[in-house]
């Protein structure tokens, strides 16, 4: 793969504004992985059954928010386990965000109150690990960071 490099400075018409892109990456090492990352200041970058574009709600989707001290933000999670084992949330001083976890939907077969449930459509994601990592607009104080995983 191949990440282009930034626009020159002396040629400004080259510089043009993009509004936050989503980057999928169900196939990549992790030195492509970071190459990816560090190229996108107003992207998210998913791996794992995220990466997978299937259809159905979609596993990272973010809404990023700021006023004049504090930055607010949310992800799309449906069918992501709530343990705290296989969930995570990480914030770098630089503002970049990295969510890491597992859905538990889309599977084949479901075990439900003494019950077993055959599926007939499949349009949740895959089951298994995901990461979604994005970056905030600035720089950020990680340790006054407080998140919560709600419905």
């Amino acid at each position: 793969q191949h990440i282009p490099s930034s626009p020159r400075v002396e040629d400004p018409e080259a510089m043009v504004k993009v509004g936050p892109a989503m980057v999928y990456c169900p196939l990549t090492t992790s030195q492509e992985w970071d190459d990816i990352v560090s190229a996108t200041k107003a992207g998210v970058s998913l791996t794992g059954t995220a990466a997978m574009g299937k259809v159905g709600p979609v596993i990272g989707r973010v809404d990023i928010a700021e006023n004049e001290n504090s930055y607010f933000f949310r992800v799309s999670l449906p069918g992501v386990a709530r343990d705290q084992n296989s969930f995570s949330c990480d914030m770098e001083p630089d503002g970049k965000v990295k969510i890491r976890g597992v859905t538990t939907t889309g599977e084949n077969i479901v075990c439900k109150n003494s019950q077993i449930f055959r599926m007939q459509s499949k349009n949740l994601c895959p089951p298994g690990h995901f990461s979604i990592t994005f970056q905030l607009p600035g720089p950020v104080n990680n340790l006054q960071f407080s998140g919560a995983f709600g419905a």
